[in-house]
């Protein structure tokens, strides 16, 4: 049977109608249904065009030139000689998957957890938390806010992408990024409902400013996706430092062992297990209180065994100078309109005005860094490019 172009084009003008259906009977009375997807401007959508809002956000960050810079930044572990060593990249890959298993069995939206998922990381800056910490004290010092690279993934996806006009993304999807921070430990998270674009803005100003604030994610897509944040990297870490002879499997505390196992693919499919058999048909995400124990005591580990192990610290006096001088470089290349600058013309050329104006020069600056990769950042600078990988 042949089948006509006319044929093929009304069957796509019905299928998002078949698709939000389908939402509506198929999905937990708590999901978010992608009809609901709030943009910050309202946009008249084709008919042809058979995508819901949350899947559009999922190809806006997947086609970002930010999400392509994931490639090259550090997830842990930088300058280190190891092809096998988790980055960024493979990072938020992990806690879509992780994050999407856990929402197809409770019945929650898989476009809205992706997008989080592949979104939340975007701002980090070269070198992970420690260049994160480096870019927060000079940002302070030049009083444009404290750095969190949460903030920074907003900040890139509405108004650094697409030389300043922004992707206008669902608020849902920001509001998941904004709330993601995997570092915060919950035992139970439940969603903060009815939040609107004068709220998200009101804790991202609050945020910046360094002042104490409970971010919680306004759906329980992104109370997922920071669960999955946390299950992704904690096993996933462990066998990093082994791989590179930090730790020992031995050396995992025993009552976490106990509950969780000792290698990353059991560590995730307890946690996962645990997740989902505590918060099916609940109004929250949960952990057991036994699994919940013993995850933190696994994270309190690695803090210690891991993230602060002095062996992987060798470049880190060397690495916080340089985003002294590269930050300080690209400030004074502004103020004296250095035309032939890296931040003209591979960031400013072309930005629009309502962004130019918008931001101050430091604000400028902070942007171009946090985007770069580990690689682009040695590059700005002669001491940068004498750096060695480590081999441990």
């Amino acid at each position: 049977m042949i089948v006509k172009n006319d044929e093929i084009s009304d069957s796509l003008k019905g299928l998002k109608s078949l698709l939000d259906q389908r939402e509506a009977q198929g999905l937990n009375p708590l999901a978010a249904r992608s009809v609901d997807g709030i943009r910050r401007v309202p946009e008249p959508r084709l008919e042809s065009d058979y995508r819901q809002g949350f899947a559009v956000d999922v190809d806006r960050i997947l086609y970002s030139l930010a999400y392509t810079r994931y490639f090259d930044k550090t997830q842990v572990f930088y300058l280190i000689e190891n092809d096998h060593i988790t980055h960024r990249m493979l990072h938020v890959q992990l806690v879509s998957k992780i994050a999407r298993t856990i929402g197809r069995f409770l019945g929650l939206n898989g476009d809205l957890i992706e997008a989080i998922a592949i979104g939340h990381d975007i701002g980090h800056p070269p070198f992970g938390h420690d260049g994160e910490r480096f870019l927060s004290d000079i940002c302070t010092r030049h009083g444009i806010g404290l750095f969190f690279h949460n903030v920074q993934s907003v900040q890139f996806l509405e108004k650094v992408e697409r030389k300043g006009q922004g992707w206008n993304l669902c608020l849902q999807t920001l509001d998941g990024i904004l709330c993601h921070d995997g570092e915060i430990h919950n035992r139970t998270l439940a969603p903060m409902q009815d939040k609107g674009f004068a709220d998200y803005d009101r804790e991202v100003m609050e945020k910046k400013s360094g002042r104490k604030i409970r971010l919680v994610p306004m759906t329980l897509e992104g109370c997922v996706v920071r669960f999955a944040d946390t299950i992704s990297y904690i096993g996933r870490d462990i066998e990093d430092a082994i791989r590179l002879n930090l730790i020992k499997r031995s050396d995992l505390p025993r009552e976490s062992v106990n509950r969780l196992g000792n290698t990353n693919g059991t560590i995730v499919y307890s946690l996962v297990t645990d997740v989902i058999t505590n918060s099916y048909k609940k109004p929250y995400i949960a952990f057991s209180e036994e699994v919940s124990e013993a995850l933190i005591r696994l994270k309190s580990f690695n803090y210690e065994a891991i993230y602060m192990n002095p062996r992987i610290k060798k470049h880190q006096k060397t690495i916080r100078e340089l985003f002294e001088i590269v930050f300080d470089r690209f400030l004074e290349d502004i103020h004296q309109k250095h035309l032939d600058s890296p931040i003209y013309t591979n960031f400013i050329d072309g930005m629009s005005a309502a962004y130019i104006e918008s931001h101050r020069p430091a604000e400028i600056v902070r942007d171009f860094i946090s985007g770069m990769t580990d690689g682009y950042f040695l590059k700005q600078s002669p001491d940068g490019l004498n750096i060695k990988p480590m081999i441990i």
